[in-house]
């Protein structure tokens, strides 16, 4: 199931908790996302060097085709690496979205 959460919360919690929430929000979307139908690995793989770009193009892969829906995996990855800070506005506003038209 879909979760509804306050992007807003979602920065000031990871700021407060020095990026911890940060990363149990990443975790909690990917397995939101894998229930659409996504395919994106373990989150271990976040603290791996080297694997954990690997696990953040699997996640915008599967964020793009099934949330986004417009297959642009690419370069939903090279914004979220690049950009990464508005990472959690993107991802969790339209998981928002798919959260509102489940209700």
């Amino acid at each position: 199931m879909i979760q509804k959460r306050d992007i807003v919360v979602v920065y000031l919690l990871s700021i407060i908790t020095f990026g911890i929430y940060g990363i149990y929000w990443e975790v909690k979307t990917k397995e939101e996302i894998n229930s659409l139908g996504g395919d994106i690995p373990t989150a271990w793989l976040l603290i791996i060097p080297i694997a954990n770009i690997y696990w953040l193009y699997k996640y915008a892969d599967a964020f793009s085709r099934l949330v986004k829906k417009d297959n642009n995996g690419i370069l939903w990855f090279i914004v979220f690496w690049m950009i990464g800070v508005i990472m959690p506005a993107v991802v969790q506003s339209d998981l928002n979205k798919i959260a509102e038209k489940k209700k």
